[in-house]
Parts: structure tokens; C-alpha cells; sequence
């Protein structure tokens, strides 16, 4: 299926690098924008691979590197859970001005509290989904444990995330405190979908049902049994997607 790369102004005026795949041969019955996980990219075999699933159903979809990864510019040290949420609505504005605002939007991980913040500030949206979502977004300290000590007191340090090496200053921990997430669910404009798996190790099951417990209807909850956190299998992120294609129809219509 036909993917064009593009290139949009982040929330503090750097170029961010995304991608947007097409339905073939069709117009699209929707537009959709992907949040990638916590120091992920748009690259992501899972981010790929749900995209191009609800693009087979026929959905437009925008995926793009949040400042300071992949290929968008930026320093990553100089960003926060709050500037990734100030992305989205960059992300969603462009696609407004330039697409069709984003009809759904689909968080994985800590893309997935941030999807949640974004929603009041996209008039468009009309469904949200969280994949593996933290209910809290200071979930992310737990990756950070023998080096908060260090950032407190020397103001910022190299943090090794999955394997890669990353500049963490003090202001992202203390940006993630002040996140508001019952706030952002309970205020929710449109559906909700929380795919989760109970077998998930890095964000726990338990963050399903207190996001679940938050919202308001409409509201919904789908196991992915026994994926893990990334969808790294070809078989969870591909029934990931044609899931979220399936559900969220009933809220596009008319």
C-alpha cells in the first residue's frame, strides 16, 4: 500500500519526520494519527504493522517520531511527557490543514497517556485506543530507578532505555508528576478502547482496569492475551489493528 513521507512543525518549531499510509486504489474512510511508545520510534515493527492492518480496512493513517527520535529533529533531553503531548496536537492540526483531521486516535504505551491529553485539543477526534497504556504516566520512573538520585542532584544524567543510551534531565521527572491523567480520561469527548494483555511485563494489567474505571461510556476493553508489551508478534499487532478498524466504525457513522 502507497506510504508518503512527511514532514510537519513540532510544537516547539522543530521538523518532525512522519509517515502516512493510504489505502490503495480507494480514499480513505477515516484518518487516523499513531502515538509510538516511550523512546520508540514511527519504525516500530508493532507501529507499522497496526497501521498498515487499519489501513487495509481502509483507514488513512499518520504515524510520525515525537522530537528528539527517529527521524525528527530536536534533542530528546530537552523534551517531556508534556512536549509529546504538544506534538500530538502539532501532528493533529497538520493533518487538519493539510489531510483531514484525525478521526481516531491509537496511543501505544506512553503514546497512549499522551493520546489521552491530546483529545481536548482535536475538535475532529472521535474514538480514542490505548495499547498497553499506563494509567499514570510517571510509570516510565520505573525505568529510571538507579539514576533519579543522580538527576535530582546533578540535573540531569545518561540513562540506558532498552538497551540505548539516553539524556534524562530533571525537568522530564518532574513533568511527569504533573501530569493529570484522571482529568484527561474523565474529560474524554469521544469512545474509548483499551487493548491490554495480562501477560504484559512492562505495564501491568492492572493499568487497563484503572484507566477503565476512569472513563466514561462509551467505553470498552479487549485482552490481547498473551502478546507482550510491544505486540512484537506479527499476529498481535495485525489483530490489534483490524480489532481497532472494526470498533471504531460504529462511532464514524453518520
Amino acid at each position: 500500500m502507497p506510504t508518503r513521507r512527511l514532514v510537519f512543525p513540532g510544537a516547539h518549531g522543530h521538523d518532525l519526520a512522519a509517515r502516512l499510509e493510504v489505502p490503495e486504489g480507494s480514499d480513505p474512510t477515516a484518518f487516523a494519527l499513531f502515538a509510538h511508545c516511550f523512546t520508540c520510534t514511527k519504525n516500530l515493527r508493532a507501529v507499522v504493522q497496526v497501521s498498515r492492518a487499519l489501513c487495509k480496512e481502509g483507514f488513512a493513517v499518520l504515524r510520525f517520531d515525537f522530537t528528539g527520535l527517529g527521524e525528527s529533529e530536536g534533542d530528546f533531553a530537552d523534551t517531556n511527557f508534556s512536549s509529546n503531548v504538544s506534538d500530538l496536537v502539532a501532528a493533529g492540526t497538520f493533518m487538519e490543514a493539510e489531510l483531514e483531521g484525525p478521526s481516531l486516535l491509537v496511543g501505544h504505551s506512553l503514546g497512549g497517556a499522551a493520546v489521552l491529553h491530546a483529545t481536548r485539543s482535536l475538535p475532529s477526534v472521535r474514538a480514542v485506543a490505548t495499547i498497553g497504556a499506563p494509567s499514570d504516566p510517571a510509570h516510565v520512573l520505573r525505568h529510571m530507578e538507579g539514576y533519579r538520585e543522580e538527576i535530582e542532584r546533578a540535573g540531569a544524567a545518561t540513562v540506558s532505555l532498552g538497551g540505548r543510551p539516553f539524556k534524562v534531565k530533571r525537568q522530564f521527572l518532574e513533568d511527569l508528576k504533573e501530569s493529570r491523567m484522571k482529568w484527561a480520561v474523565e474529560g474524554l469527548g469521544g469512545a474509548l478502547l483499551i487493548l491490554h494483555s495480562p501477560k504484559d511485563a512492562i505495564v501491568g494489567i492492572e493499568n487497563a482496569a484503572r484507566l477503565y474505571q476512569m472513563a466514561r461510556h462509551p467505553k470498552s476493553f479487549v485482552s490481547l492475551d498473551d502478546a507482550d508489551h510491544l505486540l512484537a508478534r506479527e499476529r498481535d499487532s495485525v489483530y490489534a489493528g483490524r480489532l481497532l478498524a472494526a470498533w471504531v466504525s460504529r462511532y464514524l457513522e453518520g
